[in-house]
């Protein structure tokens, strides 16, 4: 009774297995059976033997429209053992899919259906390939026009490309590979066309260092010359620009990559691997970039990301507890807008921020807005829809405090990620990427909505030309409009749509590894406090002040990500680099010095070896023991400094010995806020104490000298008068002078000396 009823209900296939089965057993081992099971199957019950690869490299028109032909070209790989013969490659065209589920489940399966795959479109339209030998592969190209499709209505339609043929062991026909893509039909303009608006993001990894030359330019250096390379004719940055130029985008922009290829224009220095520091020669290309880049953004949407594109979560989550740490964000901001007007001659929107991958939690939502914006990039994987709408909702979404979540459509933001070198892969994430658009558009509402994609941050050339590809396939506008991003957070949120931010256990734990650690954060707090320190001693502090302060926002920048030892490279040359600066400024050391006597000065010299006079110091010098040595009325004194550039200047000290012996003596420099500055140097001053007697002795002495002098100088003035006598005794009576002969005795001689 029970399989009476099995066989005559709505489901008899179960019923008839059963049968088979059951006769299978009775039938074993028979002739009959045994000649069965080695027959081969007939072709409709034939699975995909998986020997074939079919690659698809253009799908031509995306989107196609009545009138037009299609055409496909790719090519088969025989992957198996055996040569293929009497093979054909044909299209399939399945029924228009319901939904986006559909379509994502149609692309990941692999392997040809019988019964779910739908049948070939007219064989005329096949493209023949009489034999295909082992490993071999061969191109093939497919042309039909649209008519002959027989689609219907509107909608995403499934499309196969297989390869059918016969091996030496499946004498038979059989399809033995596919491959599916979709096919967007939209024939004539939609009703209600979503609005889409596409971010471009110009934005590259940190390449300039603190470190600057000591000319008055300070001539910058990079890490290395790598970003010629994005900029040049071919590169990343050149292809974002050019492809960029005649697209519907909101430009998104990261400040310090402007400002980085504008040091570039106006010379700069790179270090090689060896560590040399040589002159940079690619000036012209950046100069060709800018001035490529200034033209492509007239008259477009500038978000301009805070500079450096300083990562959000890792501040939420492992900076915001380091003090100093959050007060970058706000400086950063004004810093973007003012690098924007400065290169690029436009005025920038400084209102959105943009955490990694559009992730979001409570934290992430409260730094992002500390440093004034009122939007919020996040992405529809992370705040998701609880599905109660029945559609997707616009982007924009209001989640509290006056901040908007502007929610970027996950597919379609992802679908271009992978290798787009690859033209299969890029013809299949291009087709995929309308199918989406158009199924978002079909959704069963009136309302129009807003939709948007952002990108990953740093897209590749052959990325950026997919992503191209992609948007110059909807610029017919049958089923979207473009908007920028100011419209997309505008609009009017659906009813119903879910505002509530996802709590800090749904971020991504893949993300959270990603992070820069606390101690990242410790270790740039250190410099900055170093900084701080520094340039109060400076008369020009704008000279360190603003290189550092933008390297302290790129060491918070988005692109470590992923890259955790050069991150901890980069922030400890920072390090390194500045203490270097530091010392220039210094006490010079001191050989050991002996004080005789009571009182006398001790010179200690201050060395200056920056380019700019530093000021604001003092030099205080201290002795060990006051009781022997004494500065002033103490143990220590100090005196102001002031040294110009290049220069050393000597500081006089009076010291006071009150006893003999040796006296360790400490010289420190300080800022005028007290703190020590440098290092401090030591030496020894050994002192001698003078004793009332020996300072008789020494006056006696003196006494002694001074008396001898005074009976010379009695006994010099009778020789001369002796000598004049004796001149007059010697003269005529007229007043003629003596010409006689002179005297030349020893004597005479004597006298003259003496005289």
């Amino acid at each position: 009774m029970a399989e009476a009823a099995d066989i005559q209900g709505a489901s008899p296939a179960p019923a008839r297995r059963r049968w088979l089965r059951r006769a299978a057993v009775l039938l074993a081992g028979t002739p009959v059976f045994a000649a069965l099971a080695a027959s081969p199957a007939p072709p409709a019950q034939a699975a995909d033997a998986g020997t074939v690869e079919v690659q698809l490299s253009t799908v031509a028109p995306a989107a196609p429209v009545k009138g037009d032909t299609l055409t496909i070209s790719g090519t088969v790989v025989n992957t198996g053992h055996e040569t293929i013969t009497g093979a054909h490659v044909g299209l399939r065209v399945g029924p228009a899919l319901g939904d986006r589920a559909s379509i994502d489940e149609a692309a990941e399966r692999v392997g040809f259906r019988a019964g779910t795959d739908p049948g070939e479109v007219d064989q005329a339209y096949s493209a023949k390939i009489a034999s295909l030998p082992s490993k071999a592969s061969q191109p093939f190209t497919l042309s039909i026009p649209v008519d002959k499709l027989e689609l219907g209505k509107e909608g995403v339609y499934q499309l196969g490309v297989s390869l059918s043929g016969e091996t030496e062991s499946r004498s038979y026909e059989q399809v033995l590979g596919i491959k599916r893509t979709f096919l967007p039909w939209q024939p004539d303009p939609a009703a209600k066309r979503s609005q889409l608006t596409y971010l471009w993001p110009l934005v590259s990894t940190t390449r300039l260092t603190a470190e600057t030359g000591s000319d008055e330019v300070q001539t910058p250096v990079f890490l290395d010359d790598s970003l010629a390379d994005e900029l040049r004719t071919g590169g990343r940055l050149e292809r974002m620009v050019s492809l960029g130029k005649e697209l519907p985008i909101t430009w998104v922009i990261d400040p310090d990559l402007l400002y980085t290829v504008d040091a570039m224009t106006k010379g700069y220095r790179y270090r090689t691997p060896d560590g040399k520091i040589v002159q940079g020669k690619n000036k012209a290309v950046a100069e060709q970039w800018l001035n490529s880049l200034e033209s492509a953004v007239q008259s477009k949407k500038i978000v301009a990301l805070p500079f450096a594109d300083p990562d959000i979560a890792s501040l939420a989550h492992q900076g915001k507890d380091v003090s100093g740490t959050l007060g970058q964000l706000r400086p950063a901001t004004d810093k973007a807008k003012q690098a924007v007007e400065t290169v690029l001659h436009v005025t920038p929107s400084t209102d959105f921020s943009w955490p990694v991958d559009g992730a979001i939690d409570p934290s992430i939502v409260n730094v992002a807005t500390s440093a004034g914006a009122h939007h919020v990039l996040a992405r529809s994987d992370s705040l998701q829809e609880t599905g109660a709408l029945g559609y997707t909702p616009s982007a924009a979404r209001p989640i509290g405090a006056g901040t908007t979540a502007v929610v970027a459509d996950a597919d379609l933001s992802t679908a271009f990620e992978g290798d787009m070198l690859n033209a299969g892969n890029s013809t299949l994430a291009v087709q995929r990427f309308l199918a989406h658009s158009l199924a978002l558009n079909l959704q069963k509402t009136d309302n129009q909505r807003s939709f948007v994609v952002t990108p990953q941050r740093m897209p590749t050339a052959s990325q950026a030309q997919s992503m191209a590809d992609a948007l110059r396939a909807l610029q017919a506008g049958r089923w979207t409009q473009p908007a920028d991003l100011d419209a997309a957070a505008a609009a009017k949120p659906d009813t119903g749509v879910n505002t509530q931010v996802p709590g800090a256990g749904q971020y991504p734990e893949a993300l959270r590894k990603t992070e820069l650690p606390v101690a990242a954060f410790e270790k740039i707090r250190t410099t900055q406090n170093t900084l701080d320190h520094f340039k109060v001693i400076l008369t020009s502090p704008d000279r360190v002040e603003i290189p550092f302060g933008n390297t302290t926002n790129r060491e918070m920048s988005t692109s470590w990500r992923g890259r955790p030892q050069d991150a901890g490279y980069y922030r400890n040359q920072v390090q390194e680099y500045l203490i270097g600066l530091t010392e220039k400024v210094k006490v010079v050391p001191k050989s050991d010095a002996t004080l005789s006597g009571h009182s006398a000065t001790i010179p200690v010299s201050v060395q200056n070896s920056l380019v700019q006079d530093v000021h604001n110091l003092v030099l205080r010098v201290k002795s060990a023991n006051p009781t022997r040595l004494m500065f002033g009325d103490g143990g220590e004194a100090e005196q102001q400094v002031t040294v110009q550039g290049g220069h050393s200047q000597t500081v006089k000290f009076t010291a006071n010995a009150t006893a003999s012996g040796p006296v360790e003596v400490t010289a420190q420099l300080f800022t005028k806020d007290g703190v020590p500055y440098g290092k401090e140097r030591r030496f020894t001053v050994e002192a001698t104490e003078i004793t009332p007697t020996v300072m008789l002795v020494i006056a006696g002495g003196v006494l002694l000298l001074v008396l001898a002098g005074i009976k010379m100088y009695a006994s010099r003035k009778r020789v001369a008068a002796r000598a004049a006598a004796a001149e007059e005794s010697t003269q005529p009576s007229d007043g003629t002078p003596d010409t006689g002969p002179q005297s030349t005795s020893p004597s005479g001689a004597g006298e003259t000396v003496d005289r």
